[in-house]
């Protein structure tokens, strides 16, 4: 049954590589009860040489790096009784802002804020290009006076977050056991492509393409996990049958705190990414190499549609941000119909 709901759900990312928008896409789906299925088609990489997308393909999961690996891993040293989500951020960083303890609003800050994009933060900041040496940068982070705005999605709040995870664990990000399929890179497998990078002069290939992930170093808390179809939906699958995170971790994922957002996590509103038929109670995020994952709690479903639709270029219309919902809405359909 599930193999049925996979050809239909498919269908949308399907047609997205055959009319040339992307490269390459693969589907993956599995259930509450263990069922699964997985759909590929297209391209691992056109340029410098083609190469066809297989199931065992590594993905730069991009942002979705902040739910499967930052988030896990600050709830669960929450979990562990090692950080207070509702303390600020200085109780693990305390030289953030450190010349103005008294007045630096970064300083007051929470975990829950950061995790929720509570802040105040700018949306985009080119922090690589202020140099070249990954500690210095995360000192200039760490210490810069940044320029007040209305709460949006800001990467900031997730390298802060990292940067606070290596201070608690005293250990590097990759040092977490995420479990097969999940990895910062490069990748031990073959990896998609994804953009020709005029920094870096290169197409690259099992290296992080977020720019500022790439120069504090390689494995941040914004971005620079690679996964695999059955590495992402193995994640999945924890968090839906309970194996995974703790009664505490699935209530911070799942309860609003700041408009549509959990602790890390999306909740369905109105236009997102997993499409208008999902319930109420799914949570998802996407990467912006193409990549995205969605849990419906009510259905005990969950999809992750990863593709590489930056290669070689973010400079072309991809169609990502309708082929998503379209997936979502087929998976539900086809889901609810069987």
């Amino acid at each position: 049954m599930i193999e049925h709901i996979a050809d239909r759900a498919f269908a949308p990312a399907a047609e997205a590589v055959a009319a040339s928008r992307i490269p390459g896409a693969t589907l993956g789906i599995v259930a509450a009860d263990g069922s699964r299925a997985t759909r590929t088609t297209g391209m691992a990489a056109l340029v410098p040489e083609p190469e066809p997308l297989t199931p065992e393909h590594w993905f730069d999961l991009a942002s979705v790096s902040k739910v499967v690996a930052t988030t896990t891993m600050i709830l669960a040293l929450a979990d562990e009784g090692r950080l207070d989500l509702d303390a600020p951020l200085i109780t693990a960083i305390p030289d953030l802002r450190q010349y103005d303890v008294a007045g630096a609003p970064e300083r007051r800050l929470t975990f829950r804020d950061g995790l929720a994009h509570r802040t105040f933060f700018p949306a985009v900041e080119p922090i690589y290009t202020y140099g070249d040496d990954p500690q210095r940068l995360r000192v200039f982070v760490l210490q810069r006076e940044w320029r007040h705005g209305p709460p949006v999605y800001s990467d900031i709040n997730f390298i802060l977050l990292g940067i606070a995870i290596e201070r608690i664990t005293g250990q590097p990000l990759s040092a977490w056991s995420l479990g097969d399929g999940l990895s910062y890179g490069p990748p031990p497998g073959p990896a998609v492509a994804t953009e020709f990078c005029h920094w870096r002069e290169r197409v690259l290939k099992g290296e992080v393409h977020d720019e500022n992930a790439s120069a504090l170093g390689g494995e941040t808390g914004h971005a620079g996990l690679f996964g695999t179809v059955a590495g992402v939906l193995d994640f999945a699958l924890g968090l839906l049958d309970g194996s995974g995170a703790s009664p505490a971790m699935l209530e911070a994922i799942r309860t609003p705190f700041y408009e549509h957002r959990t602790c890390g996590w999306e909740r369905r509103f109105e236009g997102w990414s997993g499409g208008d038929a999902c319930s109420a109670e799914t949570i998802g995020h996407t990467g912006f190499t193409g990549t995205g994952l969605w849990i419906d709690f009510d259905r005990g479903l969950a999809w992750t549609l990863l593709t590489n639709r930056v290669h070689p270029t973010r400079h072309f219309d991809s169609g990502i941000f309708t082929l998503r919902p379209a997936t979502g809405d087929a998976l539900i359909g086809a889901w609810d119909k069987r």
